[in-house]
């Protein structure tokens, strides 16, 4: 009887967009050795240059965590299930609020809470721990939406949001903060008018600043919990590290396409997010919500869920998601629970700790490499929209390769250009002709200039990227086309 692995969503184009595989081996080494010898292309996703599974990709048998175990050696039995999980986000002590006095209730606030109150989890006194707590959300988006409106309607006596951008058309989908009046304005000031719209008795205050390693640490002080909505793994890590170091309580959410997760970080004698996700994947190599897109109404699930953990945590009842790992398929409607441990290892939390104080997490990422000798100049990868509108124009003998995938190429293009997803670029490279000149385009450019790399790597000698990709070329060219 051969073994099932479950393929995540970011993985799932090198599989055929299959989301389970049947496999067969004795171990876990030789399941995933099986998987990648059908699928080739996904090697490079799971091990690094040197065969080692990278550190970023965590192996589940039948939802158990196999790290601290033998790893690949891990045996396995006929029918059970592999889990591939990358990075994409009895009661409990009243230690959030210890020694705090807390403050009485009007008549008002009895009324509005009164729900609350007949409950025997919460009661008076919950609902006085709500008013006394100072929740931190980082960011007013898609997750910061959902956790502050319901954090505010809880009756948590004061909010903090962390964002320095404006709304966008294109937030409305999800970000149930703001409205169509709002676009344009500062997501704080949109945010602020609805929380107070909603309950006026709490307090908001706001930071219009990116999270920097400079500013985290005062920026987290004099907050109880910190709610993480952050979109990319620089924000992440840092989020991570900063609550570590102050002994906070980090509820952490992640999102992309039809598939959330949860957990809570940090936590006393819990796990921390890098005891799960070490170190982060490569630049490039796991998309954003903003290429890869995300389900409207999902950020509203894991936000909610987000929210009950952080209320739970304040009021002291339940079981919080502390060494749980909460994943949720909405295309399944399906919930799946991971156990996590802590790394005795880990460079954060662990027994001999190497991180103490903050670094930099741009750098960490990938995102800003370390200094590197110059390029040589003659070597030209980039090409602007109005320099590729010109060679077309003059006819140079020119294919556009459009590396996005198909509902966004139905989205707009460019006149004339290939499509290839970038999933499917390594087994479909021979379909191009090297003697060509290949211009690499996408979205925005990020993922044409991973595949303007991987075709160097294969000897194609005249690839270029288009800088700013097909939102570069609208601006710069074509403005009748829509944006997403």
């Amino acid at each position: 009887m051969a073994n099932r692995i479950l393929i995540p969503t970011p993985l799932r184009p090198y599989t055929g967009k299959q989301d389970a595989v049947e496999v067969d081996g004795g171990t876990v080494g030789e399941l995933l050795a099986d998987l990648t010898r059908r699928y080739g292309t996904l090697k490079p996703h799971l091990y690094n240059e040197r065969g080692e599974l990278r550190s970023f990709v965590n192996i589940y048998v039948n939802d158990e965590d196999i790290r601290y175990l033998q790893k690949e050696r891990t045996p396995v039995q006929p029918g059970d299930t592999i889990s591939i999980i990358p990075s994409v986000a009895g009661g409990v002590e009243d230690t959030v609020l210890a020694d705090r006095e807390l403050p009485t209730l009007s008549n008002d606030e009895v009324k509005r809470y009164s729900r609350h109150l007949i409950m025997p989890e919460v009661g008076m006194d919950g609902q006085r721990r709500l008013k006394a707590a100072r929740v931190l959300c980082i960011g007013a988006g898609g997750l910061g939406s959902p956790v502050a409106m319901y954090l505010a309607a809880a009756g948590v006596g004061t909010l903090g949001l962390v964002d320095f951008d404006t709304v966008d058309v294109s937030n409305l989908q999800r970000q149930i903060l703001h409205g169509t009046p709002d676009v344009g304005r500062p997501k704080l000031d949109s945010a602020r008018d609805r929380l107070h719209a909603l309950n006026p008795e709490i307090a908001i205050e706001t930071y219009e600043t990116a999270l920097s390693s400079q500013n985290a640490l005062s920026v987290f002080e004099p907050w109880d919990i910190i709610v993480d909505g952050t979109d990319n793994f620089p924000t992440r890590y840092l989020v991570n590290d900063a609550c570590v170091l102050l002994g906070k309580p980090n509820v952490y959410g992640s999102i992309f396409r039809f598939e959330g997760q949860a957990s809570i970080f940090a936590a006393e004698n819990g796990p921390c997010y890098r005891c799960l996700y070490p170190e982060p994947p490569p630049p490039g190599l796991v998309p954003s919500c903003a290429e890869g897109g995300v389900l409207g109404v999902l950020p509203g699930i894991i936000g909610t869920i987000q929210a009950t953990e952080a209320i739970k945590l304040i009021i002291g009842a339940g079981e919080p998601l502390v060494g749980r790992f909460l994943i949720f398929d909405a295309l399944r409607m399906r919930f799946r629970e991971l156990k996590l441990r802590r790394d005795p290892e880990c460079p954060v939390c662990g027994e001999r700790p190497t991180v103490r104080e903050l670094i930099d997490y741009e750098q960490f990422c990938g995102v800003k490499p370390a200094a590197q000798p110059p390029a040589d100049p003659s070597v030209v990868l980039e090409i602007s929209a109005t320099e590729l509108k010109a060679r077309l124009d003059r006819g140079d003998d020119l294919l556009i390769l459009d590396v996005r995938e198909p509902q966004e190429y139905q989205i707009n293009r460019i006149a004339g250009s290939v499509l290839i997803p970038l999933g499917e670029l390594p087994a479909r490279v021979g379909e191009l002709d090297a003697t060509r000149e290949i211009i690499a385009q996408c979205k925005s450019g990020v993922r044409s200039a991973n595949a303007t790399r991987f075709l160097q790597s294969a000897g194609f000698t005249r690839v270029k990227n288009l800088r700013g990709g097909i939102l570069g070329w609208i601006d710069a060219v074509d403005p009748s086309q829509p944006k997403y």
